[in-house]
């Protein structure tokens, strides 16, 4: 297992403990959020985050900001933010002049709002938002500045995070399926797009929903049981179209379950991550046999989907991969 110790420090000047940094689409702006009650943006430059050029400060919060999410550039540079004050805030950039200004405020939610995450672009300006009051919302942005917004009951005790699912079914890449066409004009055999998103909750749960346009409403899927306390976070990993699926997900109970699905029709298989070997060998204290040592707060795939990053209580960060055999690896480590 490789070490990485080439790592940067950043000083946002955060007044205390900081939640969550995001990259935007192509890896130019930093935006973080932190205790304080505010949201930062810096320009990256060469790797490293330039405060003198470009960082502005984001404050309409009341209380810990817990997440932000960058919607994708074609909506311009939009950033999403959640809070325990139980607001989502959309802020959006004003170009040349710059600066940021407050666009949204979501706030139907009762509870602290633990996660943001938008869509995949294909699928419109949409935006999922989960919540400690046991409800997910998602709002839909229309193109006058207005925006529809569901809110239903996800998980009973509480709701951590929400992840999308890639837009294109999976499989469509190798079986292309035929889009109905109208009366005089060919088949379509683009792949079609599906509305359908993923909820980790406080019930140790795991949740799939998706979009019914007949009903026009969102349908709880699937239930995935794994996990013996709560799960904190959710990631379902990009496709491109290939037959599998996966989904990774962080709990509480110091595990990391990665779920898969051979074809749309097939269940879902669970394999827990066993860190005790890899750790064992760097000559670590050598926890049960699939538990990490400490709780497993966040999990984020690349974009590519063949490396899962995973980042636990102790203050590291690894990195897993798959081999040919379908067994996973840690291939890499970083100590803060």
């Amino acid at each position: 297992m490789a070490t990485t110790a080439d790592s940067i420090p950043i000083e946002t000047s955060h007044e205390d403990m900081i939640h969550d940094a995001q990259l935007d689409y192509y890896g130019k702006r930093l935006a973080t959020c932190s205790s304080d009650r505010m949201v930062k943006v810096f320009d990256v430059v060469d790797g490293e985050a330039q405060r003198s050029s470009g960082g502005h400060t984001l404050k309409g919060h009341t209380g810990p900001v817990w997440q932000v999410a960058w919607a994708h550039p074609k909506y311009g540079h939009i950033l999403a933010s959640c809070s325990y004050d139980g607001k989502v805030l959309i802020w959006k950039e004003q170009t040349p002049q710059g600066g940021w200004i407050k666009i949204g405020e979501h706030s139907l939610h009762t509870a602290s709002v633990n996660s943001v995450s938008w869509a995949p672009h294909e699928l419109g300006a949409i935006l999922a938002c989960a919540s400690s009051d046991g409800k997910l919302s998602v709002l839909t942005f229309k193109n006058d500045g207005q925006w529809d917004a569901d809110i239903f009951n996800g998980h009973a005790i509480g709701c951590n995070s929400v992840s999308w699912a890639p837009a294109v079914l999976p499989g469509s890449l190798i079986t292309p399926q035929q889009t109905p066409a109208a009366p005089g004009q060919q088949p379509s055999t683009q792949a079609p797009s599906v509305k359908r998103f993923a909820s980790a909750g406080c019930d140790n749960l795991v949740k799939i929903w998706g979009y019914r346009e007949d009903s026009q409403s969102w349908v709880e899927e699937e239930t995935l049981e794994g996990h013996t306390d709560w799960v904190r976070d959710v990631a379902w990993a990009p496709n491109i179209g290939l037959a599998r699926s996966y989904i990774a997900t962080a709990s509480q109970d110091k595990s990391v379950l990665i779920w898969t699905k051979d074809s749309p029709t097939s269940p879902w298989v669970k394999t827990a991550l066993d860190p005790s070997s890899s750790l064992a060998s760097a000559g670590g204290a050598q926890p049960p046999a699939g538990k990490f040592p400490d709780v497993v707060w966040r999990v984020s795939w690349s974009l590519s989907a063949n490396l899962l990053s995973v980042s636990c209580g102790d203050g590291k960060v690894t990195l897993w991969k798959e081999d040919s055999k379908g067994n996973w690896e840690c291939v890499s480590e970083v100590t803060s």
